[in-house]
């Protein structure tokens, strides 16, 4: 295809269109007949141009134009509640389970490095005597690591607790943009944190309190980190393997992905929050606390691997009706 000659045979319409969109509050009778006629003209251009050409300018443009001409065409969006249902039941959740290799391997990263730290820090008294002195370290594990929990008010702490951790999953999200580049680093800083503090507990005889402690809020709140750092590794891989399919369309796609497991994340790190403000400092048993952080883990993964499994089986992929394959660029 001649793409200069076709859109100079065809730019007319595509304005004639635009025009028509933008007034579409004051339309004759006829200019609505002529606005469907031509969404119909301009949405064959559309699919011309993508078999047919590599413009993503051009497929951009078109995409745009032919969406906002489809909006006033077929009438008002669905309703607000609609699209909440539609979000929590089918968005993210099938983005969190299509992303399930990247979470897992994200997971299983981040625990072994957890675990060979927390290991050599606790066989290792010379590695314990550069964290702290021997009565830093006693305060520690005798009183500090417990008291953290319930020193606070709880409502003040559950803001508190809530606010740290979508602010590390938020890293990881912001981190897509830089192609998901810095993710390993992020998660490295907070895997060292739990792996250090893992050690010295369990150096110093205490490892049922620092697992009676951070087990109730730490499984769902470590998987939520870890979905974060998922998709947004994902979506820097897509740029560098996009398979089959422009590499502007994968971004877009897995853009919009990001996006949604920003959002639906908020909720699930609110839960990991009121759990360690009010579940972890509780006075019930150990075993009570630890089944209820297991319950609340269950819960989150039976949910994405029910809707998320049934939504894939649709073929949806959590991306927004009807969106362009590239973002507008003007």
């Amino acid at each position: 295809m001649d793409v200069d000659a076709f859109v100079l045979a065809h730019r007319p319409a595509w304005d004639r269109l635009d025009h028509l969109v933008r007034k579409r509050r004051r339309l004759s009778g006829a200019e609505a007949d002529e606005l469907v006629d031509l969404y119909q003209r301009v949405s064959t251009h559309l699919s011309m141009v993508r078999s047919s050409s590599t413009d993503a300018v051009l497929v951009g443009k078109l995409s745009s134009l032919v969406a906002r001409a489809r909006a006033v065409v077929t009438g008002a969006h669905a309703p607000l509640w609609r699209e909440f249902v539609r979000f929590w039941t089918v968005s993210f959740p099938v983005v969190a389970y299509r992303s399930w290799r990247w979470w897992l391997g994200t997971a299983a990263a981040f625990l072994l490095v957890s675990v060979v730290l927390a290991v050599w820090v606790a066989a290792n008294p010379e590695v314990q005597a550069t964290i702290g002195t021997p009565s830093e370290l006693e305060q520690l594990v005798s009183s500090e690591f417990a008291s953290y929990y319930s020193e606070h008010p709880a409502a003040s702490f559950a803001l508190s607790v809530w606010t740290n951790n979508a602010w590390i999953a938020a890293q990881c999200v912001v981190a897509a943009v830089l192609l998901g580049l810095p993710i390993p680093y992020i998660l490295f800083q907070n895997a060292l944190n739990v792996g250090v503090l893992a050690g010295v507990m369990f150096g110093a005889g205490r490892g049922d309190v620092f697992l009676g402690l951070i087990t109730p809020h730490g499984l769902i709140e470590l998987t939520a980190v870890f979905l974060a750092a998922a998709v947004g590794m994902r979506l820097g891989w897509s740029v560098i393997a996009p398979g089959d399919r422009p590499r502007g369309q994968v971004l877009a796609e897995q853009g919009r992905a990001v996006i949604s497991v920003a959002i639906g994340l908020v909720a699930v790190l609110a839960v990991a929050g009121l759990i360690e403000a009010f579940v972890t400092p509780s006075p019930l048993p150990t075993f009570v606390r630890i089944a209820i952080g297991v319950a609340a883990e269950l819960a989150f993964l039976g949910y994405v691997v029910y809707f998320g499994r049934r939504a894939a089986r649709r073929g949806e992929t959590g991306d927004i009706d009807n969106a362009p394959d590239y973002a507008p660029t003007s």
